[in-house]
């Protein structure tokens, strides 16, 4: 979660005058949290701070916004209707182009309203450039903080086949994968590629993975079991994060036999995932999509609970 500066920068130059929505602060049980914004100009609007009506109310206030920024808190049953029944501090912000100009650094804070920066916010700042702690939006002292948003988790995707582009498809509007899509040729790829999405065409690609971060995720579904198999071996030499591999169990059998006789140990091939996703949905590229994507997305929360226990 953090603030989306290129989203903000797009959707100002497509239309002029853009009112950003941010949740500043939520008590009780609430639809987003913290953090969560979305972006309205006349007409229109993107992303989503959730909650049916509290949208609505948001998007339509947002429009009719006449000063440069609001704060305002929500009541979400008695004032909306949901059964939340819980709060929501809503900032509303307007930016045209010149306001872009403001918008520098890893982390961007600002007075709700003109207020000296308190303590408590320089604080937040030179701990983000001295020692790259990356804060979480919060609403203090007056001031609204958010990291700017960037992905953390380097997600490497090979194969641009059916389930290789549904995956890329469900994946890249999330904001925490930095994706990288591997295939054989150019031609194996959409015309359009996804905003942050990169496409990394290789003949050979199992020579592409010494350029992969040790830590990256790995989704191995090419056209070819040869190249799976490669893709493995090279992998198991390597390093990484996570590794999965399509397939049946019945691929995994040879699969394993097979990386054993080229040297590998049991507890190292353990590691690899096959099959990925959940073999219960079915074998539709998108069923299949929605079940690996529920995998990484539940692996990134466990790792993000372990970093909280851990600070």
């Amino acid at each position: 979660m953090g603030f989306d500066v290129d989203a903000l920068r797009a959707a100002v130059a497509a239309h002029g005058r853009v009112i950003r929505v941010v949740v500043a602060e939520v008590r009780g049980s609430a639809p987003r949290e913290v953090g969560a914004a979305m972006l309205v100009w006349s007409g229109g609007q993107s992303s989503t701070i959730g909650g049916g009506a509290l949208e609505f109310e948001a998007a339509e206030a947002a429009r009719r916004l006449d000063v440069p920024r609001r704060l305002s808190t929500h009541s979400l049953g008695p004032d909306l209707g949901q059964c939340c029944g819980g709060s929501v501090t809503l900032l509303n912000e307007v930016y045209t182009q010149e306001d872009l100009e403001r918008l520098q650094g890893d982390v961007i804070a600002r007075p709700v309203r003109p207020e000296p920066q308190p303590l408590a916010v320089t604080r937040i700042l030179n701990n983000a450039r001295a020692q790259g702690q990356r804060p979480k939006p919060q609403l203090i002292a007056g001031w609204m903080v958010e990291p700017v948003a960037r992905a953390t988790q380097p997600l490497w995707i090979w194969g641009a086949g059916h389930v290789g582009r549904a995956l890329v498809g469900m994946l890249a509007p999330l904001p925490d994968f930095d994706i990288t899509w591997v295939d054989v040729l150019r031609s194996k790829y959409p015309e359009e590629i996804p905003a942050g999405v990169t496409a990394l065409p290789a003949r050979e690609p199992d020579r592409l993975v010494p350029h992969a971060p040790s830590d990256a995720h790995h989704l191995i579904l090419t056209y070819s079991h040869q190249l799976d198999l490669a893709l493995c071996h090279r992998l198991l030499g390597h390093g990484f994060g996570f590794a999965g591999v399509i397939g049946s169990k019945t691929k995994w059998a040879r699969f394993r036999n097979r990386l054993a006789a080229l040297g590998h140990g049991p507890e190292q091939i353990a590691r690899l995932t096959c099959p990925i996703g959940l073999p219960e949905l079915g074998k539709h590229p998108q069923a299949i999509a929605i079940g690996v994507a529920a995998e990484l997305m539940a692996l990134s929360q466990r790792s993000d609970l372990k970093k909280e226990h851990s600070a």
